[in-house]
């Protein structure tokens, strides 16, 4: 059961630093740090700053409660029980503003917390005004040939997403760089000596990490989804270096063959984890990025979301194609 609060209480809970800077973080058995529990992964700041705040990395309490206020209200209108006695909609019309799933299945945040005091304006906050570098000369056309190059989404499952192929998570959240989604953005955390995972709730990616000071030369043939993170420990603070990521993965849609992300994952609290990532790939980048994530600490379980490759929902999207194809036929009078 969850507990509301009111706003400006939150933020006052969350805007305490002096007790981050106090707290000891619990060890496990063999004596290292222990991040075992289940992390909400959740908050309306979002992965770029907008453009308009340019160097402004923190809000006043003042325009965080103002920004909550409006979010919340948005969320209330939406949820607005619609009229039984509507007429149909256009043909034209778009979705909703809250998109193609209701408030009952998404799970999105109406608060922005606080990292080290701070009431962030974006993840990202190297470079300094939050957004993306730029990319190097030959990049957006290398991407765009690539994307030429694959498949027909139509053809068959090769041409579809990762994500609709059941391959990796809806979204983002078990990376490259580990972001929040609409809705399932649970990650839970399980050590054992030697060994960290992370299983992320979307699709149940989980991630092995090996904490190891030698990484295994065959990482970079075997190539896995998640790539090949080797993790060690600075102070209390886990730090995980992950390359090798296979070659249909990416990064925010840039390739990730030459990706090198490393994480940092330290508790700040009783209930919170931050999790920093640094993005390093020079051959897609004119400059390194750094960002961080504030996660809350949930005490529920995660149930399995049993997405597998060859689910139905592939099936009905070929065989609607192969009929769109059989009709366009008969059309065309062969």
């Amino acid at each position: 059961m969850f507990i509301k609060t009111s706003t400006p209480l939150l933020i006052a809970l969350l805007s305490m630093p002096a007790i981050a800077q106090d707290y000891e973080a619990p060890r496990t058995e063999w004596g290292v740090p222990d991040l075992q529990a289940v992390w909400k992964h959740s908050s309306i700041i979002p992965f770029e700053r907008p453009a308009e705040l340019g160097e402004k990395r923190f809000y006043t309490e003042e325009e965080a409660l103002a920004i909550e206020r409006a979010e919340q209200q948005r969320f209330d209108e939406d949820n607005e029980p619609l009229d039984p006695d509507r007429p149909p909609p256009e043909l034209a019309e778009s979705l909703p503003p809250i998109g193609n799933y209701d408030l009952f299945w998404r799970d999105d945040a109406q608060f922005i917390p606080t990292i080290d005091g701070e009431l962030r304006t974006s993840a990202v906050i190297e470079p300094l005004n939050g957004r993306l570098p730029a990319t190097q000369p030959g990049v957006m056309d290398a991407i765009r040939a690539s994307r030429a190059a694959r498949p027909d989404r139509n053809a068959g499952p090769e041409g579809r997403g990762l994500a609709e192929r059941c391959l990796v998570a809806f979204g983002p959240l078990s990376g490259p760089v580990m972001m929040p989604i609409i809705y399932n953005s649970h990650l839970q955390f399980v050590q054992s000596p030697g060994y960290v995972t992370i299983v992320a709730e979307m699709v149940h990616d989980a991630r092995i990490i090996k904490i190891s000071d030698e990484r295994n030369p065959a990482g970079a043939a075997q190539k896995k989804w998640m790539g090949d993170s080797i993790g060690h420990w600075e102070g209390d603070t886990l730090v995980v270096e992950t390359r090798h990521f296979n070659d249909w993965h990416t990064f925010r849609g840039y390739p990730a063959a030459n990706l090198t992300v490393t994480e940092s994952f330290r508790r700040a609290g009783e209930n919170k984890l931050i999790y920093g990532f640094r993005v390093d790939d020079p051959s897609v980048f004119t400059a390194e990025i750094y960002g961080e994530y504030p996660l809350s600490r949930i005490d529920e379980p995660i149930y399995e979301y049993a997405c597998h490759e060859g689910n139905y929902g592939m099936l009905g999207i070929l065989a609607g194609a192969r009929k769109l194809e059989e009709l366009a036929e008969e059309e065309s009078g062969r």
